[in-house]
């Protein structure tokens, strides 16, 4: 009885940090929103610095510098950290500079397509057989991308663009023994000297942050290291007390807020046949989401009768 009110209360932990994680996530779009005035790429340069600082003060306190200084004597490992880093600022500067340019809604579209483009990756470069409901929800990506493109003109190439980095991403992370916040801080210390050379280089603009932002706009920047930071910590915790199957819709908090305040806090627009795009997809989301609960139950269901066979054998 004591393990079970252990195992409940480090649950409810875990849903609590990730729910906070995810809402955190999803509302740093106003976050960003208060430095439009900005080039997104030097805004990016600043928040990698900021990253830099506070992962620095992280992984002391944890005492994981042994851990980063044996990574970095492993130079596949350091390739892949590096790759991992790429990824990530592409993702990082497709999103602020879709928020710092009015597209919100495709940045939600981008996070709503990623478990799809997931999906496609473990099809084709790991081989996975798809059940039907998954070839189902490929299927309405694919679609979806289609009519995106008729409605937007063009194809949504902010949304392809963060969907495809964060899902490479994720596959790139599978092969990187290190824990979330130690990969980040390898990633980040990766990026700070490429980072420090692109800030130095657009300060003298007559835009740039060193010239025009004001002391409220400073502490901002100052604070994106914390903002990146911290959800990823709690992230950490509920993954660690979660299971993945709960932890996985919870991540459909972050575009959903992006949507709701890109419709209805910023205005943007967001006609019929755009939203039908939209509906395509979390039908294909909702399709995952049965094909996960079934596979899930059934994996329970096979789980008991072999726990069943081997007590009656025994």
């Amino acid at each position: 009885m004591h393990g079970d009110g252990h195992h409940d209360k480090e649950l409810r932990l875990g849903i609590h940090a990730g729910v906070v994680a995810y809402v955190v996530w999803g509302l740093l779009t106003i976050y960003w929103k208060q430095l439009t005035a900005f080039d997104a790429f030097e805004l990016i340069a600043w928040r990698i610095l900021g990253s830099t600082v506070v992962m620095a003060a992280v992984v002391t306190v944890r005492r994981r510098w042994p851990v980063l200084r044996a990574a970095a004597a492993d130079h596949r490992l350091v390739g892949r950290l590096g790759l991992a880093a790429l990824l990530l600022t592409i993702n990082w500067t497709a999103y602020v500079w879709a928020v710092v340019h009015g597209r919100i809604i495709e940045t939600a579209l981008g996070y709503f397509m990623a478990p799809l483009g997931t999906m496609l990756l473990g099809v084709t470069v790991l081989h996975e057989r798809p059940r039907p409901l998954q070839r189902a929800a490929l299927a309405c990506a694919v679609v979806a991308v289609v009519v995106l493109t008729v409605t937007y003109g063009r194809p949504p190439l902010v949304a392809l663009l963060i969907a495809g980095s964060w899902s490479l991403y994720g596959l790139l992370k599978r092969q990187v023994p290190l824990t979330a916040i130690e990969s980040l801080a390898g990633e980040t210390f990766l990026l700070t000297i490429p980072a420090a050379a692109v800030a130095v280089f657009l300060s003298g603009g007559s835009d740039s942050l060193p010239t025009t932002a004001s002391g409220g706009q400073w502490i901002l920047i100052a604070l994106t290291g914390v903002v990146t930071a911290v959800p990823l910590v709690l992230f950490a915790v509920a993954a660690q007390r979660v299971p993945f199957t709960l932890l996985g819709p919870l991540q459909y908090l972050v575009p959903t807020i992006n949507f709701l305040l890109g419709w209805f806090v910023y205005g943007e627009s967001l006609p019929t046949d755009r939203f039908v795009g939209f509906v395509i997809v979390w039908i294909g989301l909702a399709a995952t989401a049965i094909d996960q609960l079934h596979h899930s139950r059934a994996s329970r269901g096979r789980g008991l009768v072999t726990g069943y066979s081997s007590r009656a054998a025994g």
